[in-house]
């Protein structure tokens, strides 16, 4: 160890699949760490519900603890990891260990997603600091980039595939002709989803981390309740079959816009050109697509989730954090959280092209009568023709949403409430893109 080499004692909350991860790989590149960086990290404090995983990680007994609160107060801990989820008793971790004058590093998307400004004033008032790369993408290192890299940008743009699970499924659906729930069974057998899939499937882990992206990139606060969702249980394989036939591939997409209207921000099931980059992203992974008004568009891909690629965004702001403290000096307080000052576009007002496709029993007439009624309220068709003698899709041009959900409603009361069996949006990918400079 070098002269200049100091210790910094890390204490982790959580030891579970990303916990675990943040350990084994302390222990698998420490020598690293100091050799490349000067940086000796050393795990002073582990806390979990049962010993044995510590004594399975090689944690020293004198080190575990079951009580959080022994690694928040302990004074050998100069960081604090904090890899349990939820709201409580998290939320007073965090309290603590500011209090403490202890920086943080979370992935807790859900906690931060809701309410990252009151815990960023804390960190800001006690003089540390809160980072939270893994809380954004898992192993992409997006939140930096936003933060520093692109900083030089107007962003005009944060759009992905936000949840490994809800592309799985998709993937597998796209690929071998499945329905939704035979996946996701499957899936769960598998371990790629929760037994209790409903935070993935239905849009609350997208929303959560594009309202954190969207916080970081447009300079103005975005929780998870402001974001629009709607998860994929209603989308069939017949919808990415005939998506597939007409060019498109569907995503389970997280966008963040910055409009001149304000900020539009939404999780939903969305029909993309299957020429996009996005289009292309398969099985569990993640990718993370940035249009920047100088950059103009990037995208960055990668695992999601998973004990080490997780692991590996925690560490790296743990990095972060213990350079400046091995330099003598401490990291920079937490600036000051950033504020609302820009709107949020209500769902109504999005403009977007739209697959309707319609159950129409065989009735001869039916479809021009579905066409006529859309016309009537506003809503321009581009095409309308039979899949077979019960169905029919309808490609709109692009339309306000609130026109389209009033001619939708109105089909439904024409032709009957299982008429309307999907409509899934398709996205203005060009539109991401508006306001970058000619380069």
């Amino acid at each position: 160890m070098t002269a200049s080499t100091r210790s910094v004692g890390i204490g982790i909350i959580g030891l579970g699949t990303v916990g675990g991860g943040v350990v084994r790989l302390i222990q698998m590149h420490r020598d690293d760490y100091r050799a490349n960086h000067g940086i000796d990290l050393t795990i002073a404090r582990a806390c979990a519900l049962d010993p044995s995983v510590a004594e399975e990680l090689g944690i020293p007994q004198d080190r575990f603890t079951s009580n959080w609160n022994d690694v928040v107060n302990d004074p050998a801990v100069d960081i604090v990891v904090e890899l349990i989820g939820g709201e409580h008793p998290a939320t007073e971790i965090f309290q603590t260990a500011f209090a403490n004058g202890k920086h943080m590093v979370s992935a807790n998307k859900a906690l931060l997603g809701r309410h990252v400004e009151k815990l960023a004033q804390a960190a800001a008032d006690a003089g540390v600091q809160l980072r939270c790369e893994a809380a954004a993408a898992g192993g992409i290192p997006i939140v930096s980039v936003l933060e520093h890299d692109l900083a030089g940008n107007k962003i005009l743009t944060i759009a992905g595939i936000m949840n490994g699970t809800t592309n799985y499924i998709l993937s597998r659906m796209a690929d071998e002709g499945l329905g939704f729930e035979e996946v996701l069974s499957d899936a769960q057998r598998l371990g790629y989803a929760e037994a209790d899939p409903s935070a993935d499937v239905d849009g609350f882990d997208a929303a959560s981390k594009i309202a954190i992206l969207s916080s970081i990139g447009f300079h103005s606060r975005v929780t998870t309740d402001d974001v629009y969702m709607q998860g994929i249980r209603q989308v069939g394989a017949d919808d990415i079959a005939i998506a597939r036939s007409l060019g498109y591939a569907i995503k389970l997409l997280a966008i963040g816009r910055n409009t001149p209207e304000g900020i539009d921000v939404r999780v939903h099931p969305t029909m993309i050109p299957a020429t996009h980059q996005l289009a292309s992203v398969s099985g569990a992974m993640n990718a993370v697509f940035v249009v920047g008004d100088a950059v103009g568009e990037t995208m960055f891909y990668g695992a999601g989730a998973g004990a080490f690629p997780t692991a590996s965004a925690v560490v790296g702001d743990v990095l972060a954090l213990a350079d400046a403290m091995t330099r003598g000096g401490a990291p920079l307080p937490e600036p000051e959280p950033v504020q609302r000052t820009l709107a949020i576009r209500p769902i109504e007002e999005l403009e977007a092209g739209y697959y309707i496709r319609l159950a129409l029993d065989g009735r001869p007439d039916a479809l021009d009568a579905a066409v006529a009624t859309l016309a009537a309220g506003g809503v321009p068709v581009q095409r309308a023709e039979r899949v077979d003698a019960g169905a029919a899709v309808v490609i709109t041009d692009i339309c306000v949403e609130g026109a389209l959900n009033a001619a939708v409603d109105a089909l439904a009361r024409d032709l009957g409430d299982t008429a309307v069996a999907s409509v899934i949006r398709i996205e203005d990918v060009a539109a991401w893109s508006k306001g970058a400079c000619a380069n």
